[in-house]
């Protein structure tokens, strides 16, 4: 796939009529928003099955995808609204902006997903401008240019997923937006690959000093997470294996920085991880730059402030990529703001994905975040429970035979006691002398809970919790039906009968942190930490087994294989 173009098929449906549209994204693609007429009223789309209860899922990111790939969409009538007609697999994008993977190998046509899936599903690329939950329904606008007739549409829903991502969180850092790329999607990576070949064509021009080659050649990488460290590993190896046979006049005047506002880079890693990284980064030369905050970036320096000093400096650079985390988009701000949660950073879901106070409206992935429910909320409640002859008293008969729903609703107190290294559960019975008590009261009972809430923690906005999170959420709909007379949920406490499901449960598969020359760590489930080159080839055969498609395995294994025969491409065509 050539660099500078980005080719995207789509078969788009309008006035009744199909026809095949080519659209060619120069330099990493430009889309043109199209405004609509003041007062036109967007036509609403129909249901195919009036029978059916309609579906409608936004996004085809991580989250959307995993849901449509394990949903039976044969029970439902599903359409599926996204300004992406592709989806992305995003933890390679840092190897697109280097060459070492090509853009065309890590994305899959999303109609080619939906089409594999039993029953029908609808894919229209537009993108959600309002969600208006009181009358189930959602507003839509076509991005495409020149588009003939209104781009604008509603659509009907019985269930709304709210799978939609995030953006980039600038801060409100002045010059950012204007003057940084970003490592967000497929086009941002192009953008930076062509960028970077930009900086090293003018570096050698005769005509400039070497003051101007050296600032021109002095990359910026703003924020030290995962999505940074590995760019920056990228960059140089790229720059090292790659470039500098190409351009060797200013092979000495690359410069790397890494600007982190923590103490450490991969600050969500062990620490054991962290400490790797920056060891492995100074050997190679990439300048780490801790305990910096980033107050300003204009068009050829940026100026940071060292916490520890206060002091200001500017640096010239001819490159800067913002990796700071994510932010909310305006349209899920706007329907925060509808439904009372204006005040939060995401949408607040509760333990099954629902959104709060929101009735069959559910979030997925970088949009969301569960609120987990605090188990001393429900202690009374549960004590009476359990307390069945009403005797103000519990045995340890009464406490275990309520202790299994207890783990399955409030996930915070297994992981209490696996802190605690506690098997049995007898031994929350100990009282202060360390002695077993063969009844205990309320009070005790809360003591014995006490500290389990201190074990709820927001999970990390990664693509592997919007997949599970994806999958989780179709294999309710698919079961949606089988659960009104068999519940499988766990007990209520306040209420009568059981949950209809099980509450969702992340399950931590462990995380990768590439960090260039053929090395990278993990921390893998159970404690493990594992790094240098032996991780660098699991790194390489977990992330090929986990493509969407074989076509985008063959794809990438090929691209990394090219690039260890004949190097990365370096030219913009």
């Amino acid at each position: 796939m050539a660099i500078g173009s980005f080719f995207i098929r789509a078969s788009r449906v309008l006035n009744s009529s199909n026809f095949l549209l080519l659209c060619t994204l120069s330099g990493g693609g430009v889309v043109a928003y199209s405004e609509s007429q003041s007062g036109a009223e967007r036509p609403s789309i129909d249901s195919n099955d009036p029978s059916k209860k309609k579906v409608v899922v936004l996004g085809t990111g991580w989250a959307a995808t995993s849901f449509l790939k394990d949903l039976d969409a044969s029970l439902y009538d599903v359409q599926v609204v996204s300004p992406r007609n592709y989806f992305a697999f995003t933890p390679l994008l840092p190897s697109v902006t280097c060459g070492t993977v090509e853009a065309r190998s890590i994305v899959e046509p999303v109609r080619n997903i939906i089409k594999k899936r039993k029953g029908e599903i609808n894919f229209w690329e537009a993108e959600c401008v309002k969600i208006d939950s009181s009358n189930k329904k959602v507003f839509c606008r076509s991005n495409i240019e020149n588009l003939v007739g209104s781009g604008e549409f509603s659509l009907d829903y019985d269930f709304l997923v709210v799978a939609i991502g995030a953006q980039v969180n600038t801060f409100n850092t002045p010059g950012v937006k204007e003057n940084c790329h970003f490592l967000k999607d497929v086009e941002d990576a192009q953008k930076i690959r062509l960028s970077v070949i930009d900086c090293f064509e003018k570096a050698v021009l005769p005509s400039l000093s070497d003051e101007e080659r050296r600032a021109n050649l002095h990359f910026v990488v703003v924020g030290g997470g995962p999505t940074g460290v590995e760019f920056a590993a990228e960059l140089h190896d790229y720059v090292h294996e790659d470039l500098i046979k190409l351009y060797p006049t200013v092979k000495d005047k690359v410069k790397i920085s890494l600007i982190q506002s923590g103490d450490h880079i991969l600050n969500m890693f062990d620490e054991r991880i962290s400490s790797f990284a920056e060891q492995k980064f100074m050997r190679d030369g990439i300048e780490v730059q801790t305990g910096c905050r980033v107050l300003s970036v204009k068009d050829k320096d940026i100026t940071v402030k060292v916490k520890s000093t206060g002091e200001l400096c500017s640096v010239p650079h001819g490159l800067v990529v913002w990796s700071t985390g994510i932010s909310t988009l305006p349209v899920v701000r706007d329907f925060m703001q509808e439904i009372g949660q204006a005040k939060r950073h995401v949408l607040a879901t509760d333990e099954w994905l629902r959104v709060k106070e929101c009735e069959d409206v559910y979030a997925i992935g970088d949009c969301s975040s569960i609120t987990q429910r605090k188990i001393m909320d429900d202690i009374t409640a549960i004590f009476e429970a359990a307390d069945k002859n009403k005797s103000g008293a519990l045995t340890i008969e009464d406490f275990q035979e309520v202790m299994d729903d207890i783990v399955l609703r409030y996930p915070q107190v297994e992981h209490y006691l696996k802190q605690k290294h506690v098997r049995d559960f007898t031994t929350l019975w100990k009282d202060l002398q360390g002695k077993e008590c063969k009844e205990i009261d309320i009070e005790s009972f809360k003591l014995a809970l006490s500290h389990a809430d201190s074990q709820v923690k927001s999970l990390p906005a990664t693509a592997q919790v919007a997949a599970q999170q994806g999958a989780y959420l179709a294999r309710c709909f698919n079961r949606r039906d089988h659960v009104e007379e068999h519940p499988e949920g766990p007990r209520r406490f306040r209420k009568s009968g059981r949950h209809k499901f099980l509450p969702f449960r992340y399950r931590h598969l462990g995380q990768f942190a590439p960090l260039g020359g053929e090395q990278a760590a993990a921390e893998l489930p159970g404690d493990w930490v594992s790094m240098g080159h032996s991780t660098q080839w699991l790194w390489y055969s977990v992330y090929a087994s986990k493509q969407v498609s074989w076509r985008t395995r063959v794809l990438v294994v090929s691209d990394w294989t090219r690039r260890f025969i004949f190097g990365r491409d370096s030219s913009r065509v």
